[in-house]
């Protein structure tokens, strides 16, 4: 690493590793800032080696030029927690459209605020934010106090009073390896504490979502919410109202995919915030059976991300609606309609129905709607129609959900140990397995009809249409 350090900024083997020397004086803060605690490498201890050298380069790139440019956020964090980070966000005060000429593969995005996406190399990519700041305007807000345009830029000392938490206000310079903490976030990792910097109640009126990230990161985390940052919350749940549906979507589907995503529920139910996004765990979540496939399936979810493994949104989102599916497709089967078309008719009722809170995209409810409606097909096993479902694209989701509703009790487990042993089998395994099942079938046939013919036959003792033995009959 500190080879690379050298190269990138053109210095010998022979010398340290000083700052970048810029065109101009890298200024963090302007008179009247609050100043911020200055920490060198031997006192936060961040590995170098955690941090993406493609991040360095982006930082490098900006410092050279003249402009202040810091890893901040979430990174930062990590790295302070000895874990590497997935991304990497860069805080520099060049403009959008300084940043934009640094670089030959560099994007304009955002309407509200500008930042600039940055990528290095095959799959790295960067968000490149300019320090925002206050404005000698009063901002544009609704009548909830919701921001609308905020599009000022800033000191350092003023972005980091812009940011949601202490935790997530540092800045670290890969160059010099110092890190700025303008709010104490040092002390909060240190006591797991996740503390909103300034007003709770006005930040979360500000922006809703807020209340949203807030419960993400203290499950993820494990931190505890200070009292400050947890009191409004009940009182200002209904501010999600506000939200469009299409970011509630985006903020759901990231506390779903956070890793945590039981702990992240579980949160939401005790601060109130579910009925905004999924309001129909309520009643599914108060049945012991369904509960239990909901929990079976967000541990399976937790487990493959952590794994690094990839999760379909709309494998989750029909997890979670699973419950309230079968609920509907009983409901329409009992008005007499066949079982497929119950069944398709109940996922529609359920996504209309869940799409009034989020906007789900197309393409998921499409993956939900499909999944649902293998289930049925993969519970028959019949015949050639088995090798058939092996072909339909979204086969591998529908089987993974059939096991989970195995595990959690809801299906017998017999058919998810068949199923298991077909996918893994030879042709010749397969072959037998079928046959074994059309055996099996047939033998329950035969049972049946037995049984049918035992209860149809009257008993001897109880039947007086068969003469007694003792009474002769008489011809007519």
């Amino acid at each position: 690493m500190i080879d690379f350090l050298r190269k990138i900024f053109g210095l010998s083997s022979g010398k340290g590793i000083p700052a970048a020397r810029p065109e101009k004086e890298v200024i963090a803060s302007s008179a009247g800032d609050p100043s911020p605690v200055v920490l060198q490498a031997h006192e936060h201890g961040i590995d170098l080696n955690l941090v993406s050298r493609n991040a360095i380069r982006v930082v490098g790139t900006l410092q050279q030029a003249g402009y202040a440019a810091f890893i901040v956020g979430g990174a930062v964090r990590d790295l302070m927690l000895g874990e590497k980070p997935k991304d990497f966000d860069v805080a520099t005060d060049a403009t959008p459209e300084q940043v934009r000429r640094l670089f030959r593969r560099a994007f304009l995005i955002g309407r509200r605020f500008q930042i600039v996406h940055v990528r290095m190399g095959r799959d790295d990519l960067f968000e490149v934010t300019t320090f925002r700041g206050n404005s000698e305007k009063p901002a544009e807000v609704d009548e909830s106090g919701r921001l609308l345009s905020d599009n000022t830029f800033g000191t350092q000392a003023e972005d980091a009073a812009r940011r949601d938490f202490t935790i997530n206000a540092l800045y670290y310079n890969p160059t010099d390896q110092t890190l700025l903490d303008y709010h104490q976030g040092i002390r909060d990792l240190g006591t797991k504490t996740l503390r909103i910097i300034g007003d709770a109640e006005q930040r979360y009126r500000e922006d809703p979502v807020r209340m949203l990230r807030v419960v993400r990161f203290a499950a993820k985390l494990g931190f505890t919410l200070d009292e400050a940052t947890s009191a409004p919350i009940h009182q200002l749940h209904h501010l999600l109202d506000n939200i469009p549906t299409a970011r509630l979507f985006d903020e759901t589907l990231k506390l779903l995919m956070s890793g945590h995503a039981m702990s992240c529920l579980k949160e939401l139910r005790a601060y109130d915030l579910h009925g905004r996004l999924l309001p129909l765990l309520d009643e599914a979540l108060s049945d012991p059976k369904a509960a239990r496939f909901i929990e079976t399936a967000l541990e399976r979810t937790d487990l493959r991300i952590n794994d690094g493994r990839t999760v379909s949104p709309g494998f989750l989102f029909a997890a979670l609606l699973w419950p309230e599916v079968e609920v509907q497709w009983e409901a329409w089967q009992a008005k007499g309609e066949y079982p497929i078309p119950a069944l398709a008719a109940a996922a529609n009722t359920v996504l209309d129905r869940q799409t009034e809170a989020l906007a789900i995209q197309r393409r998921i409810a499409t993956d939900m709607r499909d999944i649902w409606l293998l289930q049925p097909r993969l519970e028959r096993r019949s015949g050639k129609a088995v090798f058939r479902l092996l072909e339909n694209p979204h086969f591998r989701a529908a089987y993974d959900f059939l096991l989970i509703r195995c595990d959690a009790g809801g299906l017998d487990a017999e058919t998810g140990e068949w199923w298991k042993a077909f996918v893994a089998g030879s042709a010749d395994e397969r072959q037998a397995l079928l046959e074994s099942l059309s055996l099996r079938a047939a033998e329950n046939s035969r049972s049946r009809k037995r049984r049918r013919r035992r209860r149809r036959r009257p008993s001897s003792a109880g039947s007086t249409d068969m003469p007694s033995a003792e009474t002769p009959t008489t011809a007519t």
